[in-house]
């Protein structure tokens, strides 16, 4: 499945899911729970930076930078238990890692749903991811218009 939007790591995240059986899909998703990363010392103290994603089931949180070359940086928290939300956000983390921040706002809306997991997760989970990726472009977008 190719789509231009999706940038080269989103697009290989994607595929790596699409190839594989729905059980098998699971545990991708649980292989990328147990790889998100802890945050930087500089944000460990500092909760007011993050922004709550009230639609994901589980308190989870997200804080975006651009850097002066336009690169976002994602940061995540998400509990251990909720190992399915821990891993859409470590997706998120891993395949925007590097991006611009015009290459994240293309990243198209409907990304969590590309992965083939509405049969292994709820439509609530998948909406979780969902949310994750359209604060983490709203927050880059408002970050790059003041600049």
């Amino acid at each position: 499945m190719t789509d231009s939007a999706t940038p080269a790591a989103l697009a290989e995240i994607r595929d790596d899911f699409l190839a594989l059986s729905q059980n098998e899909r699971l545990q991708l998703l649980l292989e990328f729970s147990n790889e998100l990363p802890e945050l930087p010392e500089r944000y460990r103290d500092h909760p007011d930076l993050f922004e709550r994603v009230v639609e994901c089931q589980s308190p989870v949180f997200l804080f975006v930078e651009v850097d002066e070359d336009k690169v976002v940086h994602l940061f995540v928290t998400a509990p251990r238990e909720s190992p399915t939300t821990r891993g859409f956000a470590s997706i998120l983390v891993q395949g925007l890692a590097g991006l611009t921040a015009d290459e994240v706002l293309a990243v198209p809306d409907d990304y969590p749903q590309t992965l083939g997991l509405a049969q292994a997760v709820s439509p609530l989970r998948l909406r979780g991811m969902g949310a994750l990726l359209g604060r983490a472009k709203h927050q880059v977008h408002a970050k790059t218009a003041s600049a």
